[in-house]
């Protein structure tokens, strides 16, 4: 199986994050702490706990070159945590919103962070050395319901989003200042802050988890309905895809190579996805199951399958409906899965190891190294 670990940590996780190292976690047991464990001697030990939030922590982003900690709260707040000799210090952040911020990221150079919120605003954080703090440029008016994923492009300037409203759009981010002119970006180091690329309006539902690929060159993010959407040459003329599956919704998406994604949410278990040689990307299995041998006969219907559980009965037959097989829900995980995170390098291009956190209290770390019929997709 693919997964090499699993630590209980709590109840339940919200979200999590790695040091550059490994060897900490920061998560937030669904509440208004972070708590950081340090792996000693093959344990895991609480060695702090952040407070400053007066509301449940709902992201967290560890900055790999800086070791700097950034949080965000429905308390409409976000932090900035720097160590100091033993401690981790809060710096304030000005976000000026009215509404929980949702989700955060740190930029690729780690000069910025994006923050998602419930006021239909995305807040462009940097620094300001004057005044000691980090202070915001908000994209306004732009998305009309919250934001509920923020993913920034390798190029530092274009972050994609989600919403609720079931768009996915890609900004420009450009802050004169803050960041440089870059022949190699093209036209895109020329648009204005706030400057929309495109507008993605191909799910019917909500959409999270936006993902860019290591390239930048492909954008894939979820929605409520049981759908994933992969979007190439991310402009004017976006070329779509979209994969639809029987199970539950995901909640949260992450590249391991240019051509496999895996996927995370409801059904508790890892979803992979990838692309074969001419780019048409389809559902590959269950991270947590062997890869089935059955073919054409092996479908069960929708409708049956509730009518099994609705009596308790467990269902190996087959007909021929063409949609994914039934099987048991779950399997490491026990309750949703709310973040994946990976735990290669950022410069790499393959991440083979990533790790998920659930509101079952799981934080489980995967490898797909000896995984050999994926192999042909790292």
């Amino acid at each position: 199986m693919a997964a090499v670990e699993v630590h209980q940590f709590a109840q339940c996780i919200t979200c999590h994050a790695w040091s550059a190292d490994r060897s900490m976690i920061a998560l937030c047991p669904n509440n208004n702490e972070v708590h950081i464990y340090r792996l000693s001697q093959d344990k895991w030990e609480k060695v702090h706990v952040l407070q400053k939030h007066d509301q449940i922590v709902c992201g967290i982003d560890w900055s790999a070159r800086s070791n700097r900690i950034v949080t965000a709260s429905h308390d409409r707040n976000s932090y900035v945590w720097n160590q100091e000799g033993s401690e981790w210090v809060p710096t304030l952040v000005i976000l000026r919103l009215n509404r929980a911020a949702l989700c955060v990221q740190w930029s690729p150079k780690e000069n910025k962070f994006a923050v998602g919120s419930g006021a239909k605003t995305v807040c462009i954080c940097y620094y300001e050395q004057d005044n000691n703090w980090w202070v915001s440029k908000l994209i306004r008016k732009r998305h009309d319901s919250s934001v509920t994923s923020v993913a920034w492009h390798p190029n530092n300037i274009l972050l994609a989003t989600t919403s609720t409203d079931g768009k996915c759009r890609v900004f420009s981010t450009f802050i004169k200042g803050v960041d440089t002119r870059d022949s190699k970006a093209g036209s895109v180091s020329d648009s204005k802050f706030g400057e929309q690329i495109v507008q993605l309006d191909l799910s019917f539902s909500w959409a999270f988890g936006v993902k860019w690929s290591p390239s930048g060159n492909t954008l894939a993010y979820v929605g409520h309905n049981s759908m994933i959407y992969f979007v190439d040459d991310v402009g004017p003329s976006p070329l779509a895809q979209n994969v639809a599956f029987r199970d539950l919704p995901l909640r949260d998406v992450l590249f391991v190579s240019e051509k496999m994604v895996i996927g995370v949410g409801f059904d508790c278990n890892p979803m992979v996805f990838a692309a074969d040689e001419r780019g048409i990307w389809s559902f590959i299995r269950f991270l947590g199951e062997r890869k089935s041998t059955l073919s054409g006969s092996r479908y069960s219907s929708q409708f049956s399958e509730a009518f099994g559980k609705f009596y308790g009965q467990s269902k190996s037959g087959a007909s021929n409906d063409g949609i994914e097989p039934s099987r048991s829900r779950g399997g490491i995980h026990e309750n949703c899965i709310s973040c994946i995170m990976s735990l290669t390098e950022s410069g790499s291009s393959r991440k083979t190891r990533f790790s998920t956190s659930g509101l079952d209290g799981k934080v489980v770390v995967w490898d797909l190294e000896n995984q050999e019929d994926l192999s042909g997709y790292l």
